[in-house]
């Protein structure tokens, strides 16, 4: 048994927010409040909490773990214990992988690697078309069977409209959420950040803002026709942002995710380094406040981090030549109290949210502290103070542009299923 001493609590699903001991027995929560302390043996191990936060475990709905056949830029093993060390408990991986997760047999595949070598929960998101080709359905119910939790051909639209159609109406039947990457391929080839003042003076071709909306606004529209819940990936303009709020207030079941990097940086800091090249691209500044009014007054769902490692012999070339995508996971919960919190522009119970029940809500399922619940914790400090330095990440691979970045607060250790599989040197130690 594990009892998580003096910590401050809190809990979205249940409005909760007060000082209270945890008592963790095997996979699940046993006890919590003044009874998780009482008739304690001494083979139960005590973490001190003391000035710490305690969340349900933060669940990431969008990462790139590689695996299988981008191994030299990410395996299972890397990517999740980077990930646990961003303080996430579960992980949802793309299925952009080689070969492509669009069958029950790459989607077990998944789940076995995962199951012997991961430090967090794996749950993998299938294809929405074979080979993510945009022609013909995926073997979505096999995969469902196999372990999915969602479909998406992430890195590029749902090809025709037509063709999402019949991904809405079949994932409806089998209660999945449909995950977009918004994108007008026509109005995004050969873009490589987002169009403005900012491309036009660095000279690199733009793509307009436009080219994620108009993609939004077509799923938007689809989900209200077949009633299939529908979740925008990486939202970064605010044209998406208003589809998905007249979506909500029609009742439709429509969600949507902002990125960290989104929400931190816009297109006026993108330099000829490929760490700032990413899909979708930066955005202004203008998108960039409306993103994070949409987090604060509740339009945006959660908060995912599209973690994107990359070889550094792919990216450290010209910036033209280089694939889109930065590493995420490490650096999520510190840009979250940095940009949001520490600013007040969001409550701390909100960014909790963003990172516990909101994504459980997108994927269906709950996420609280309560006795009979699994063991999976988040423990973090606000105000711990720390450097990121991309040469000492978890990871593979280092394409970040936090890269000593200075930060005020941390996860400071993470449990899954009643097992503490990260913890901060400086954070207080099991006795």
């Amino acid at each position: 048994m594990l009892l998580i001493k003096g910590a401050r609590v809190i809990d979205p699903a249940g409005r909760t927010e007060a000082a209270q001991d945890i008592l963790l027995d095997g996979e699940r929560i046993s006890k919590i409040g003044a009874d998780a302390s009482a008739n304690i043996t001494k083979e139960t191990e005590v973490f001190d909490a003391k000035g710490l936060i305690v969340a349900p475990g933060f669940i990431d709905l969008h990462c790139h773990l590689r695996e299988p056949g981008q191994e030299m830029s990410e395996t299972i093993e890397t990517g999740t214990r980077a990930a646990s060390r961003g303080g996430f408990t579960a992980v949802c991986c793309m299925p952009n992988t080689q070969p492509v997760n669009d069958s029950a047999s790459v989607t077990r595949g998944i789940v076995e690697r995962a199951a012997a070598h991961a430090s967090v929960r794996v749950w993998p998101i299938g294809a929405a078309s074979v080979g993510s080709k945009g022609e013909a359905l995926a073997e979505i119910a096999s995969m469902k069977a196999a372990g999915i939790v969602g479909v998406s051909d992430d890195g590029k639209p749902v090809a025709t409209a037509r063709l999402m159609r019949q991904v809405m109406d079949y994932c409806r039947s089998l209660d999945l959420p449909v995950i977009d990457h918004c994108e007008d391929p026509t109005l995004f080839a050969g873009g490589m950040m987002r169009e403005g003042a900012a491309s036009i003076r660095l000279g690199l071709k733009g793509i307009p803002a436009q080219s994620e909306s108009i993609c939004a606004g077509r799923d938007v529209e689809l989900a209200l026709l077949t009633e299939a819940r529908l979740h925008i990936a990486h939202m970064s303009t605010r044209g998406a942002l208003e589809y998905v709020r007249f979506a909500k207030k029609r009742g439709s079941r429509v969600t949507c995710e902002v990125t960290p990097h989104h929400f931190t940086l816009t297109d006026e800091d993108v330099r000829y380094d490929s760490r700032f090249k990413m899909n979708p691209p930066l955005a202004s500044r203008e998108d960039r406040d409306a993103l994070i009014e949409g987090i604060a007054d509740g339009s945006v769902d959660a908060i995912a981090t599209d973690h994107a490692p990359h070889h550094p012999a792919s990216k450290d070339v010209e910036f033209d030549r280089a694939p889109f995508g930065i590493t995420g996971f490490e650096t999520a919960l510190a840009l979250g109290l940095s940009e949001l919190v520490h600013k007040n522009k969001i409550s701390l119970i909100r960014l909790v949210e963003l990172f516990t029940t909101g994504p459980a809500r997108v994927l269906g399922i709950e996420r609280k502290i309560a006795a009979g619940q699994p063991a999976d914790l988040t423990i973090f400090s606000t105000d711990h103070t720390w450097t990121f330095r991309a040469a000492e990440s978890a990871s593979r691979s280092r394409n970040t542009p936090f890269d000593n970045r200075a930060f005020r607060g941390a996860p400071m250790a993470t449990i899954v299923a009643g097992r503490v599989v990260y913890r901060r040197e400086s954070a207080a130690r099991a006795s």
